[in-house]
């Protein structure tokens, strides 16, 4: 299955530089979990979380239900580009 393709069709309406969003999939080794990291901008990962993280609660269910036709077990982690850590 095509998880950025989907993930891609699902967020790029939402976020205001599509071009600039990154997606990461890597698959455990029993591959059985799937690891889905989406990386953008401050400003576009805000959108992805939305208010009380009700956006992306909404994309981890629509990805969890599409890796449950493979029985596979899908986890969402969204980052921003902009996070800079400080000493």
């Amino acid at each position: 299955m095509d998880y950025e393709k989907i993930i891609h069709a699902l967020i790029d309406p939402i976020v205001s530089e599509p071009e600039s969003v990154l997606i990461r999939i890597s698959e455990s080794e029993s591959g059985k979990d799937i690891n889905i990291l989406i990386a953008s901008e401050k400003e576009d990962t805000a959108r992805l979380i939305g208010h009380h993280g009700t956006i992306a609660n909404s994309l981890r269910e629509v990805v969890s239900i599409a890796g449950k036709n493979e029985n596979k077990h899908v986890h969402l982690k969204f980052e921003s580009f902009d996070e800079e850590k400080e000493d």
